[in-house]
């Protein structure tokens, strides 16, 4: 590579590996630029105390709030992003949340093109993560033109006996989507995968995926501790350079496209530093929208116990159930997802209740079932991410939270009926982004969206933004496939005619490339 890279890729979590992936077989120069460096692959990734109790691997940064209060956010800086502590569930969004739903506290709006626009590239992306999963099981899955490859992670016999005594409730428990190589991953670390580290273990993330097949073509390079502190924007609107940091001194590159895939709350970031002149409240910002409609799923882990139940599984997250998904069951707003928990041993739970011997939280975690409930957050203008300085300001207004209380509320009741009568649950807050959305989202409009459907900024010809940001909703499912899969298709769409010639520096040659 010379100094002029074709395109620039900032950060490589999902989004950002995605579309590397998607574009690397155009001959394009890419550079990827990503903060932090690869997990090591040592004893701590295992060592529940270190990660639960001790927050080894959480990072040295401090996130403030509105009103200046500080805590530490769940926002890992490493190769392949926050999807290396991801419990690797690919699920689709549903056919529903593309449109507007009615929520009981407001409305999702819809997004600028239907569940069928994307749905060719949900199927790619399948392929790219190796999801394993199965149809026929989920009322509320939508279509798929491609089946999964490879057939579910099954149930360990406990998890079986809590999927079948659902099913006899009346219950439509389904096989989670997840990318996962099972076997590799219990040969070596024999846990769960929620929250531990992926260094190279079995875990289908953004490194081990899609990173690893952008990174087999020459033409692709990854440039880690580089971080991205600002992007210079000329007097006719292109992105001309990419400021970043290496080894405590600041580079610049100038690349034909930017692709900005930093996550939800850093990529807003860096655009609203990225203020000049021109742009006086940051770039990609004429619509004032940069940084608001900050979303976070309402969440909460519920834990049933019983003396009676003997949970000796290792992974246990297996399956979810979507029956209040559309609606609350009875013809009212919906409610929301309910999926299985990695396994919570005495070691993880103690890292929220340190007062409590661990000893007794291993011998009520021997007899528990864990879940996590997953509710939409509605895109609010005012929940917002603001700079002060080098300050992220994160101001998220949680929104249908009745809603979410129902839905825990109908978990608990289910579960003391199949014979859990003890039922525990706690609410995740903001120091747990790890399903953080909105803040840069596509529509069709660019007085009211900073992006359009292909995540191209109005404001900016040769900048694109692929992250969770994109996100004109939160839906109640894991993003990551969504990410994903619209990584997919912008990349396809990057790599046509017009793009490539007017868009990067040198244009392939076509008939090396692939670019017709």
């Amino acid at each position: 590579m010379n100094d002029a890279p074709d395109i620039v890729i900032v950060g490589s979590g999902v989004g950002g590996a995605s579309v590397a992936a998607g574009l690397a077989a155009t001959g394009a120069r890419i550079l990827i630029l990503e903060a932090g460096d690869h997990i090591a692959d040592d004893p701590v990734n295992r060592d529940q105390r270190a990660i639960f109790q001790r927050g080894h691997f959480r990072p040295k940064e401090t996130w403030y709030e509105a009103g200046g209060k500080g805590f530490n956010p769940g926002n890992y800086y490493n190769v392949g992003g926050n999807s290396k502590f991801y419990g690797a569930v690919l699920s689709r969004y549903r056919r529903e949340d593309f449109e507007t739903i009615h929520h009981q506290e407001g409305i999702s709006p819809a997004w600028p093109f239907p569940y069928e626009v994307l749905e060719p590239w949900y199927g790619r992306a399948e392929r790219l993560y190796n999801v394993r999963g199965t149809l026929g099981e989920d009322p509320t899955e939508p279509l798929h033109s491609l089946p999964y490859e490879y057939p579910p992670v099954p149930d360990e016999p406990a998890i079986a006996e809590v999927r079948a005594r659902l099913k006899r409730r009346g219950l439509h428990p389904s096989s989670l989507p997840l990318g996962i190589d099972l076997d590799k991953w219990l040969e070596k670390a024999r846990t769960p995968w929620d929250a531990h580290p992926n260094s190279q273990d079995g875990k289908m993330d953004a490194e081990t995926a899609a990173l690893a097949v952008a990174l087999r073509h020459r033409n692709v390079r990854l440039e880690t501790n580089a971080r991205v502190i600002r992007l210079e924007a000329g007097q006719n609107g292109r992105i001309e350079q990419v400021v970043y940091l290496k080894g405590g001194r600041p580079l610049t590159v100038a690349p034909g496209i930017v692709i900005l895939s930093a996550g939800a709350v850093q990529s807003s970031a860096l655009l609203l530093r990225s203020a000049n002149d021109r742009y006086k409240t940051g770039l990609a910002n004429s619509s004032d929208q940069v940084g608001r409609n900050f979303m976070n799923h309402n969440a909460s882990a519920v834990i049933g116990i019983s003396p009676t139940f003997r949970n000796d599984s290792v992974y246990q997250k297996t399956f979810a159930f979507n029956d209040f998904y559309l609606s609350d069951g009875r013809g009212g707003p919906p409610l929301g997802n309910v999926q299985l928990l990695g396994r919570v041993s005495g070691k993880i739970l103690k890292g929220s209740l340190p007062r409590v011997p661990e000893w007794l939280l291993n011998l009520v975690t021997a007899h528990a079932i864990d879940f996590y409930a997953m509710s939409e957050d509605i895109p609010n203008p005012e929940s917002r991410v603001t700079v002060d300085g080098d300050r992220v300001i994160l101001q998220w207004q949680r929104t249908n939270w009745a809603a979410h209380l129902a839905l825990v509320a109908k978990l608990k009741d289910i579960l003391k009926s199949i014979g859990f009568p003890i039922v525990l649950a706690r609410a995740f807050d903001k120091r747990t982004p790890s399903h953080q959305c909105g803040t840069i989202r596509i529509g069709n409009d660019p007085a009211a969206a900073p992006l359009d459907g292909f995540c191209r900024a109005y404001d900016h010809q040769n900048l694109f933004v692929v992250d969770a940001s994109f996100l004109p909703t939160s839906a109640a499912v894991n993003p990551a496939l969504t990410i994903a899969s619209q990584a997919l298709r912008v990349a396809d769409h990057i790599a046509s005619k017009d793009l490539m010639q007017t868009g990067l520096n040198t244009a392939a040659d076509p008939s090396t490339s692939g670019i017709q």
